[in-house]
């Protein structure tokens, strides 16, 4: 069993054309810039998204696609965002109050039915069910990223364990190889965001007494 997915790897990355390596690459990019809570996640994520879009349109991965779309919208709002607020006084990394939770769980389940209905009935996707979930959780995630709360690495990572799979399905390995390195990374992400959090805490702690 894992002769097979490993040779089903390698036949698709052979097939990798230099597109999917550009937005691979753009991809490692962005998570590594957001790992160490940098600003340029923005303008790489919008240039490796804008690639993504057009890859998985190809494959019929609507509802990816979308998701991908609102990405570079929230990553032209978290760019904008952040550079705003860098001239007034620093968004600081904090976890999601009560109204973020709903709001987060809202977009998760209610864009999950929403995108199901549209893929099962207006698209001929093969996955609604799947690419329904892999993309609600996904905006969950990047509306929290935008607002630079910490739980946008738990909303992103079960968005990339159900995605995993599924860009296999679709033949798309580098994709998929991407985002198992994505999964591993936002856990180091989550623990990271943390200790900034506490130590920024501690700072103003001290800054008081």
């Amino acid at each position: 069993m894992m002769h097979h997915w490993l040779q089903l790897f390698v036949e698709q990355a052979k097939a990798t054309t230099a597109l999917e390596w550009l937005a691979v690459i753009l991809g490692v990019a962005e998570v590594m810039f957001a790992l160490y809570d940098n600003i340029w996640l923005y303008p790489t994520g919008i240039a490796g998204t804008a690639v993504a879009i057009y890859l998985l349109l190809r494959v019929q991965l609507y509802a990816d696609s979308a998701v991908n779309v609102y990405y570079l919208v929230m990553s032209i709002y978290g760019w904008v965002y952040w550079a705003k607020k860098q001239q007034q006084n620093e968004v600081k990394i904090a976890w999601s109050n009560r109204d973020e939770w709903l709001v987060s769980a809202a977009i998760s389940l209610g864009g999950w039915a929403v995108l199901y209905v549209l893929l099962k009935y207006c698209t001929p996707s093969t996955v609604p069910v799947w690419d329904a979930l892999v993309s609600s959780t996904a905006w969950a995630g990047m509306w929290l990223l935008a607002r630079r709360k910490i739980e946008n690495w738990v909303f992103l990572n079960i968005s990339n364990l159900f995605a995993i799979p599924l860009l296999f399905y679709k033949n798309l390995a580098m994709f998929a190889a991407l985002t198992l390195f994505l999964f591993v990374i936002a856990f180091f992400g989550f623990f990271k965001w943390i200790k900034i959090y506490n130590r920024e805490r501690r700072g103003m702690v001290l800054q008081e007494v």
